[in-house]
């Protein structure tokens, strides 16, 4: 039994609606999430209320708001971005459109003030910024505590009524001193007591799969990926071996040498079904319906072979290997932004879990979480610190086009008419891509917030021709621009392997676009990028030697014509780039 929750975090909608919770969790105060619009009375018994972030503006109509009562109650309320600005906006200030949006790394002024909140952190920081709206007039009572350069009211204080604001995201990794901001509210400002340890969580999840299978068992589809073996594991530890039974289902879609690696797990038979995958997904361009059709022949394919087995009855459900961020990614929030459909939350998976056909044991876990689970339950090192890799597989890293079409060159460089997705603002994005010349990062940050259009800077390593001699053509995903792919990833994971590179480097996507030439239609895309939990991301940079030995071997293979480097932190794109 879970522990009468401290801190709500009220859903306006943020992408890391979940994520501040689940801070505050680590911080070891229990926090549980509720609608933006919980009634004032339903709150009284907390010791502190968070506002999370949204896509929305204020003035929007039907906009996620608050019940303005929480402002009397006495308790303290923390509101970040959007948060901030509805809290300025219910109290009598005003909140307006900024001159730029912020996206990514900022660098913030913070006062020297004695408000608790800010308590020790005096001074200049990084921070991490997702917002175009602003607050351009304080209410009565507060006082602006920081600014940036792009934004006058980054935090505000009113320390007399325990009411803060901060317009940045202090829940995420790449904000430095985001967590002592979290433990100055919860333990100065809200008076906390310790009351939450997440090992505590093990046992209580292995009973929720006891009560969610009762006397029926559980068929799982396993990738060989940390979330899918872990939940495996979880599930077979509560029910035993003999209820749990495994399928890796080889779709056409994966990397070299991943069925051979999948094969070797205990208890995992395979399944063959690239045909059936490839011949649904032809001619098909569009990233969501990519995602939407290969989850549909997910279950197409769990329905066969549930058949063909004879588990057709009541006696048997799916096992999922869903964590947060794939249910929060998919708009399954109360009022969050759909950033992209994850396979595991498309249309027949969503009617089995209406049926009560699902048990998902890490729904409630991020990433690094799982492999604090995957630990405690003795799984091998080798399989906990894979990178991760995403359940539609390489369909999602060969991207298409509809359209022949040149890279158009502008001042800053030249824009790519490849569309990524991307999310600014806790919305939303597909656009084209901007391509620079040299790789650097800060310029990359200052371009993506600057340039309406695109939400994603790449740098040219080295074309074998000139950027306005290489055209977007259009195509579809097929095999041969598959094993094109899978040719170049299994290249950049030998030579970053070899360099331990891979080891200092949270996930590696290498990502295949249609720009080249008639001799050589596709060009590569190298997505280093260091993370904790998926929910942001910081592009990286990697050794001079590595990448001139990547960018060597890549160009040597058949239809390659350039390889480029992603330069954009998450937000405002993802780490996927569909």
């Amino acid at each position: 039994m879970n522990p009468t929750a401290q801190i709500i975090v009220l859903d306006a909608g943020g992408q890391y609606c979940h994520l501040i919770a689940r801070k505050v969790r680590d911080l070891g105060v229990y926090a549980e999430v509720r609608a933006s619009e919980a009634p004032a009375a339903d709150l009284a018994g907390a010791r502190g209320i968070i506002i999370s972030g949204g896509p929305s503006s204020v003035y929007d109509e039907g906009s996620p708001t608050v019940d303005p009562r929480i402002f009397e109650l006495g308790l303290p309320v923390l509101g970040i971005c959007y948060g901030q600005q509805l809290m300025a906006h219910l109290l009598g200030g005003q909140v307006c459109k900024g001159a730029k949006g912020e996206y990514g790394l900022a660098t913030l002024q913070l006062d020297e003030r004695s408000d608790p909140l800010f308590a020790g952190l005096a001074g200049i920081q990084q921070i991490w910024m997702s917002h175009r709206d602003v607050v351009g007039e304080v209410p009565a009572g507060f006082a602006v505590a920081g600014r940036t350069n792009t934004c006058a009211v980054a935090a505000i204080a009113a320390p007399a009524r325990k009411l803060y604001g901060l317009q940045f995201h202090p829940e995420v990794v790449h904000t430095t001193r985001g967590r002592d901001y979290l433990s100055n509210f919860l333990f100065r400002v809200c008076e906390c007591e310790r009351d939450w340890d997440p090992r505590r969580r093990l046992p209580a999840i292995e009973q929720e799969i006891r009560d969610c299978a009762r006397d029926r068992n559980v068929f799982f589809f396993v990738s060989g990926g940390v979330d899918s073996s872990v939940a495996f594991a979880l599930c077979t530890r509560a029910l035993g071996a003999e209820r749990v039974r495994g399928v890796y289902v080889d779709t056409g879609l994966m990397r070299a040498g991943e069925t051979d690696f999948v094969r070797k797990l205990p208890g995992v038979a395979v399944e063959h079904a690239a045909e059936q995958f490839l011949t649904a997904l032809a001619g098909v361009t569009d990233p969501e319906q990519k995602r939407h059709i290969i989850g549909e022949e997910f279950v197409r394919v769990q329905e066969r072979i549930v058949e063909s087995r004879h588990l057709l009855d009541e006696h048997w459900i799916l096992g999922q290997g869903t964590i947060y961020p794939d249910t929060i990614e998919s708009g399954g929030t109360a009022k969050a932004s759909l950033i992209k459909t994850h396979h595991n939350r498309v249309a027949g998976i969503q009617r089995l879990i209406e049926c009560g056909r699902i048990v998902e044991p890490l729904k409630s876990l991020y990433k690094d979480e799982v492999r604090e689970a995957g630990r405690a339950l003795g799984l091998p090192a080798e399989l906990l610190e894979r990178h991760p890799f995403p359940g539609p597989g390489l369909a999602i890293r060969c991207l298409c086009s509809e359209f022949d079409a040149p890279a158009r060159r502008v001042p800053e460089g030249f824009v790519v008419p490849v569309n990524s997705v991307g999310v600014q603002g806790d919305a939303r994005s597909y656009a084209p891509v901007l391509a620079i010349e040299t790789l650097d990062h800060a310029r990359a940050t200052e371009l993506v917030n600057a340039i309406a259009g695109v939400n994603r800077v790449i740098a040219v390593v080295e074309t074998c021709e000139p950027m306005e001699h290489l055209q977007v053509r259009a195509c579809s995903l097929t095999a041969e621009r598959l094993e094109r792919l899978r040719h170049a990833d299994a290249i950049v994971r030998r030579l970053s392997h070899a360099a331990n590179y891979d080891s200092e480097v949270w996930q590696f996507p290498i990502i295949l676009i249609p720009l080249g030439t008639a001799a050589a239609p596709d060009s590569v895309v190298l997505r280093p990028v260091d993370s904790v939990d998926g929910m942001t991301a910081q592009s990286v940079t990697m050794p001079e030697s590595l990448l001139a030995a990547i960018r060597r071997e890549l160009l040597q293979v058949e239809g390659i014509a350039g390889v480029f480097y992603d330069l954009t932190h998450k937000p405002p794109g993802t780490i996927e780039w569909e």
